[in-house]
């Protein structure tokens, strides 16, 4: 069993114990989750499609932990005019455990 959910505007294939990265989510860690938006449920083979969402699906989670992903440097540069801008950016993220499909 699958499902195609909606989190912090991504749409994710999730099934019953997977541990997803998603963009921050407010609350804390150990907290619950649940994400009304899904969009696709597939239960042994019975495909539901939401038009846009499935009625009365429901996708439950646990927050595991918040971290951030590896640095990204941008480096800007012209040349011959002593122009060099270097900047970074770390995304950040948190990492959910699917407890739960309800169709």
């Amino acid at each position: 069993m699958y499902a195609i959910v909606e989190i912090a505007g991504q749409q994710f294939k999730v099934a019953k114990d997977q541990r997803v990265y998603v963009h921050r989510l407010p609350g804390e860690e150990g907290s619950k989750v649940e994400f009304d938006k899904v969009l696709l449920v597939d239960n042994g083979g019975k495909i539901s499609v939401g038009a846009p969402a499935v009625e009365g699906a429901k996708v439950t989670g646990k927050i595991l932990k918040h971290l951030q992903d590896d640095k990204v440097v941008i480096f800007k540069k012209k040349r011959r005019k002593g122009y060099k801008v270097k900047r970074g950016h770390r995304q950040q993220f948190t990492q959910i455990q699917i407890s739960d499909i309800k169709a």
